[in-house]
């Protein structure tokens, strides 16, 4: 099995992005879950979102402690949020940044941090700082866990009542963020 935890900010799209990597994992062929841990925050307020894959029956509904896949929508938690707690050497680490990944002050293993502007694409293809797809494009390169397809379809799924041009330009976003 394998755990993702999602670090953001309320309106982020953190919860979104969880349930778009379960929905393109079921896509794929593969069991999953996503759930959301908040109370009373509002907009702005760190947040964080679980993801976990497996092939077989998920049984455990806890929040996920040690991660295998960290993801960061908003790198200004680095220095207000303990995003590393739990993570180990084999922790990958997916951020949106336009920082190179020395600079990035993360205590984990460099060779597992790939940072991505995931800003810079959204601005350019959608139009709005919502980085939430576009950084699951990184994740499914990053650790194969999910194909680009299976995310499409998630998107597809997800986004339908957004209208066919939202929906497109998430797709190309993503597809953007798989690529580089």
């Amino acid at each position: 099995m394998k755990q993702i935890r999602i670090h953001g900010r309320g309106g982020q799209g953190v919860v979104t992005a969880a349930e778009l990597i379960a929905m393109a994992a079921f896509s794929d062929g593969k069991i999953a879950q996503a759930f959301p841990s908040f109370g009373v925050e509002r907009t702005g307020a760190p947040i964080e979102s679980f993801a976990r894959i497996d092939k077989k029956e998920i049984k455990i509904r806890e929040h996920v402690y040690h991660p295998d896949v960290l993801i960061i929508l908003d790198p200004s938690l680095l220095s207000s949020v303990d995003v590393a707690a739990g993570c180990g050497e084999k922790t990958l680490v997916i951020i949106n940044t336009a920082k190179d990944k020395k600079e990035l002050k993360i205590n984990l293993p460099e060779k597992n941090i790939y940072p991505i502007n995931a800003t810079d694409i959204a601005l350019k293809i959608i139009g709005k700082n919502i980085v939430n797809t576009i950084i699951l494009g990184a994740f499914a390169k990053a650790t194969g866990l999910v194909t680009l397809d299976g995310l499409k379809k998630a998107i597809e799924q997800k986004f339908s009542s957004k209208g066919k041009e939202m929906v497109n330009k998430n797709i190309q976003a993503i597809t953007q963020a798989f690529n580089s």
